[in-house]
This record gives C-alpha cells, sequence and structure tokens, in this order.
C-alpha cells in the first residue's frame, strides 16, 4: 500500500495562480516556497483549498504582500480568495475540504477551463492578470506545473 500523502493547502488565488506558474513572484522567498509547493504537486500531493494563510504563506518569513503592497488578509485579497475557490468547486462540481482533495489529474481540466477563460474572472483585480493572459496564449509553456497531470 502506498503511503497517503499529505495535501498541499492553498488559498483560492494562489490555487489559480499555480496553474500559469513560471518561476516569477513577489520576492525571492516568496519564489522559492511557491516553487517548493508546486513541486509536491507534481510529485502526487493533493491539494486542497482553505481560507486563510496556506503553505505558500507558511514559508514566508514576514507577512505577505503583493506588488501593490495589499497583504493577504486584506479585503480585495479575500474576495479574489472567494472568488477563486468557488470558481473551482462550481468546475469540479463538490466542496473542496481536506477530506476531497483536488488531484493531479483534475489539473488539466482547471488548466483547459482557465484557458477558455471560465474561471479567469476569479482573478479580477490582480496584479497578474496580464501576465497570466499571456501565459494563456502561449498554451500554458514553460509552466512549473506543466506536466504535473499529463
Amino acid at each position: 500500500m502506498m503511503p497517503v500523502k499529505t495535501p498541499v493547502r492553498l488559498r483560492g488565488h494562489h490555487f489559480l495562480c499555480m496553474l500559469t506558474y513560471r518561476g516569477l513572484g513577489y520576492s525571492p522567498g516568496f519564489t522559492a516556497n511557491m516553487t517548493t509547493v508546486i513541486g509536491a504537486i507534481r510529485n502526487g500531493a493533493p491539494v486542497v483549498l482553505i481560507n486563510g494563510a496556506d503553505d505558500i504563506c507558511a514559508g514566508m518569513s514576514t507577512a505577505c504582500k503583493n506588488a501593490t503592497g495589499h497583504e493577504c488578509g486584506a479585503p480585495d485579497i479575500i474576495a479574489m480568495d472567494t472568488r477563486a475557490r468557488n470558481a473551482v468547486e462550481a468546475v469540479l462540481r463538490r466542496d473542496l475540504s481536506v477530506t476531497a482533495p483536488i488531484v493531479a489529474t483534475e489539473l488539466v481540466h482547471l488548466r483547459e477551463v482557465f484557458a477558455n477563460g471560465s474561471i479567469r474572472g476569479a482573478c479580477a483585480g490582480c496584479s497578474w492578470f496580464e501576465i497570466c493572459n499571456q501565459i494563456v496564449v502561449e498554451k500554458f509553456s514553460r509552466t512549473h506545473l506543466l506536466d504535473a497531470a499529463s
């Protein structure tokens, strides 16, 4: 019997970010931790969506701040997390809790839905929105998650 892997805990907007992640980030520490977390997912760790600080935030020595200076606890970031989680749960047709983690085989479908724009509205207001749009145009090439579910 294979050991059960500990799920990666991600807030909604970080989950959508990982679909287009190319190694860019707000700081070297953020980027290193995001790369590590995506590596765990590529190695088969399931993903669950949570509210609040997640495994990406946990790797930061100071409070998360994005390029516009907002903390992840700011109302606009919390709203983005809620939109992202609701969008992903609608696509997968289930609540994404610890008892129902996202598995790697679902990531291909989520990338397709992200590419067709169905869930990208959850990213409205994100400073990375145009970068992610370009990554979609480039068919997710050079993304760290590219082969995770292939």
